[in-house]
């Protein structure tokens, strides 16, 4: 089998990106590098017919194209990714690899491709509707008399007319997911304002029509609790590794 790799505008891999997207069935975080322009696609072909792509943008620098994010195969090609694989990584030059674990095939090459492996985030996604409360604090949207300061959050927790936590929505995410984030005063942390901010954040983001999710740091155990708690649960793990 003869396979072609040759770089091509997003449009052309559209239709297969919608496969991927619709057969992983989860929050694609690297969604943004197509929306903003980040990233570099390349169409794979076998005798004319279109079996698969890829795609890479730049980990630190945007401008740069240093990091494989996207890989993508028909069924009934992929027994023969460790081959197309690296006329993939040799067409596009990339040093390294990026991947959710929730995506099981690039998964799979970054761990017989790459070497320095390391866990950079968290993934979550919905697991229950939790029902917490704190008496005297209230959850809703931001007004513009409230003093935010440098903080554009879209919500926010009062208690006693005071402003304690806030968070919003990154839209960035592929439909329907979003992402959610929040921060805490820190004269009131530990007191169970992040999830109960999470918790009200996910009933918004039903509201919009979206699918709520979230990430955090990996080392980053409280903002973890906080999730959990707030009734998501972990769904994967973003890894970066460098290609041998």
């Amino acid at each position: 089998m003869e396979i072609k790799v040759s770089k091509c505008g997003l449009e052309t891999i559209q239709p297969l990106r919608a496969l991927f997207l619709h057969e992983s069935n989860f929050q694609f975080v690297c969604n943004k590098c197509h929306d903003f322009g980040w990233a570099d696609t390349y169409l794979f072909t076998t005798e004319g017919v279109e079996i698969g792509y890829g795609s890479v943008w730049g980990t630190n620098k945007r401008e740069d194209r240093d990091t494989i994010f996207e890989f993508y195969l028909l069924p009934p090609y992929r027994r023969s990714a460790h081959l197309i694989f690296p006329l993939f990584h040799a067409a596009c030059g990339a040093t390294l690899i990026e991947c959710q674990t929730n995506d099981p095939l690039l998964t799979s090459l970054l761990y017989g491709f790459t070497s320095n492996i390391q866990a950079e985030a968290i993934l979550f996604d919905e697991d229950y509707t939790s029902t917490l409360a704190i008496p005297g604090v209230t959850f809703r949207k931001r007004e513009e008399t409230d003093v935010m300061g440098d903080d554009d959050s879209t919500y926010i927790l009062e208690r006693n007319g005071e402003i304690v936590a806030s968070g919003g929505f990154v839209w960035s995410y592929n439909m329907p997911y979003i992402d959610i984030y929040m921060q805490v005063k820190e004269a009131f942390r530990q007191q169970g304002l992040g999830s109960l901010i999470v918790q009200e954040l996910k009933k918004e983001a039903y509201l919009l029509k979206r699918v709520p999710a979230a990430r955090c740091n990996i080392s980053n155990h409280r903002s973890k609790a906080t999730l959990l708690k707030a009734g998501f649960k972990v769904c994967g793990y973003r890894l970066k590794g460098t290609i041998q």
